[in-house]
């Protein structure tokens, strides 16, 4: 029995097309979400994320039946070091995302998702040794150059954009080198990561933590609606994903590569159309660098696809 190269199109491919772009439409408009929750500390917001997340994809992962995979995800030692680092770069991800957009940084979080699949390329480079063409390289050469001309007109480094680039690619580094799929291993990084949401939880609710922000802690129970949207962040996590994963297994990674780029726009349009943040001159030139960026990486891909494949979201794998 044959089987179909990992760059063929399913013969179904229109319905993995549905799938993806539902998948980065959700995580494109997610912004709104967490905006909506802007009075929850981030640290509770996150906490609830993390818990949420265990019921909802842990839930459909026990009723699909991976309740091996997880045990063994967790008894074999080499993958739980890996989720472990995993667990850890996830939950700062998480974090800087939620926390920018509360603070009204939801412009410089689509740049750091612009950039995270160049910057995946780049750690290609550095670390897997893969090849890249003279016009690949330098896509992502321009990119540095546009971060580099941002941080000097700005007069600051675009910290959160870098933060969110920097740990997705670690992330998606790390699992391309343990086998489980994407269901497993965010089951099980949330199962990790749950005993600190739930203990930061208590201090929210009972000795009134915060951390960051000066605000008051311990929403949950205090409106319905405050309590429906803290658990909607489980689904809203695990949803996407979820539509990802199956998307991942009729399309072309080529295919993925390109429509990714949905969420970032969607995240730019919410931070710069609806939450209506500064974008100044030199916002306009580094994203026009990084769109640039993109569009020459993307057709150099499609003329080149034997030099290298293109850039690979951790989420990809079946």
């Amino acid at each position: 029995m044959t089987t179909a190269p990992d760059n063929a199109e399913q013969p179904n491919a229109w319905v993995g097309v549905v799938l993806a772009l539902s998948a980065f439409t959700i995580w494109g408009l997610s912004p709104i979400f967490y905006k909506a929750l802007s009075h929850v500390p981030p640290l509770e917001v996150l906490s609830h994320r993390t818990v949420w997340s265990v019921v909802f994809v842990g839930g459909y992962a026990l009723l699909t039946g991976r309740a091996d995979r997880i045990r063994d995800a967790l008894t074999t030692s080499r993958t739980l070091a890996v989720l472990v680092l995993a667990a850890v770069l996830i939950a700062v991800n998480w974090f800087t995302f939620i926390f920018a957009v509360q603070v009204g940084r939801a412009t410089e979080s689509s740049l750091g998702y612009y950039i995270f699949p160049l910057l995946t390329v780049a750690l290609g480079v550095l670390v897997l040794k893969e090849r890249l063409s003279r016009a690949q390289a330098g896509a992502v050469a321009l990119a540095a150059l546009a971060v580099a001309l941002l941080t000097v007109g700005l007069g600051a480094a675009p910290w959160i954009a870098l933060i969110l680039a920097s740990t997705m690619s670690v992330y998606g580094l790390l699992k391309k080198t343990i086998a489980a799929g994407p269901i497993t291993t965010v089951t099980v990084e949330a199962l990790l990561l749950s005993p600190l949401a739930l203990i930061w939880l208590y201090g929210a609710h009972v000795e009134g933590w915060t951390a960051l922000v000066d605000r008051p802690g311990g929403w949950f129970g205090a409106s319905w609606a405050d309590s429906a949207l803290l658990i909607a962040s489980g689904p809203l996590t695990g949803g996407p994903l979820l539509l990802f994963a199956a998307a991942a297994q009729r399309l072309r990674y080529a295919t993925l590569g390109l429509l990714q780029y949905l969420n970032p726009t969607l995240q730019f349009f919410c931070a710069v159309i609806v939450f209506g943040e500064a974008f100044t001159l030199w916002h306009g030139i580094a994203f026009g660098m990084i769109w640039t960026a993109i569009a020459i990486y993307s057709a150099a891909g499609r003329s080149a696809r034997h030099v290298v494949k293109g850039p690979e979201s951790p989420l990809m794998r079946k």
